[in-house]
């Protein structure tokens, strides 16, 4: 797990997993309007309080892998299961 994210990332996260902003802040206990803030920022937020690192963490949870550098090619990766096609 990486704690560090640049605000492109993650809402490209979160736009990847179809979340709300409201979403996000239920899952990750972080408030929207810090979420927009984040979000806004062209590189890495500030880590005030731990809350990057909780962000990063929900998203993880939920199948989003954090790639590549803030300075360099900086994207995610999406490890969401697939609806089984059995049914």
């Amino acid at each position: 797990m990486i704690e560090i994210a640049t605000g492109m990332q993650l809402r490209a996260a979160r736009n990847a997993l179809g979340w709300s902003i409201e979403k996000l802040a239920e899952q990750s206990g972080i408030s929207v309007r810090t979420i927009i803030r984040y979000e806004e920022v062209s590189g890495v937020p500030a880590n005030r309080s731990g809350n990057l690192s909780q962000l990063v963490q929900s998203l993880e949870s939920a199948g989003i892998e954090f790639i590549g550098a803030p300075d360099d090619a900086p994207g995610i990766r999406i490890h969401v299961p697939k609806p089984d096609e059995s049914k």
